[in-house]
């Protein structure tokens, strides 16, 4: 799963997406892609993309290339391997149907991760907007109601993206 950017230049929301469609976003702007502020969705920090675009790896291993599958070493003890063993479609199907569960398990984040998405993202766009230390503290006192009040006059992007970053918070 490939992460989600949100992309800003000062107070105006200009793309959601994964990397090549936030970097497509961006180069569609082409000299007014200045003063971007660009954040990681899951974690709410600044991250930073290579614009020119994604690098392309032309080294062909064992595995599957044209799936993208890499052959790669795992280390287990016995009786994993002899549990592998048993079950429907080898060890390499149940290895990834166990990641991909995983993966999709983590994706949801959690109260606390999406408290802390929201307070990192919003400590850069919205630390020196008025009420923000005071939303902050609502956000981790799962005051919904208070967090939203608190933030309604703050610019439209900035408070509907610390909005939906605090969703998953206020949910739980």
């Amino acid at each position: 799963m490939e992460r989600t950017l949100t992309a800003f230049a000062g107070d105006l929301w200009i793309a959601t997406g994964d990397e090549g469609e936030v970097r497509a976003a961006l180069n569609a702007m082409g000299d007014e892609a200045q003063n971007i502020w660009l954040f990681d969705d899951a974690t709410g920090r600044q991250v930073d993309i290579d614009l020119r675009g994604p690098v392309i790896d032309e080294a062909r291993g064992r595995g599957r290339p044209k799936l993208g599958v890499q052959s790669r070493e795992v280390t287990l003890l016995p009786r994993h391997w002899d549990w592998l063993a048993t079950q429907p479609g080898g060890a390499s199907a149940t290895l990834r149907r166990l990641v991909e569960d995983a993966r999709k398990a983590a994706a949801t984040p959690g109260p606390r991760a999406a408290m802390d998405a929201a307070y990192h993202f919003l400590t850069v766009m919205a630390g020196d907007r008025p009420h923000y230390e005071a939303a902050i503290r609502a956000l981790y006192a799962k005051d919904e109601q208070l967090f939203m009040s608190l933030s309604q006059n703050w610019p439209s992007g900035i408070r509907d993206h610390g909005r939906a970053l605090a969703a998953p918070a206020f949910a739980a």
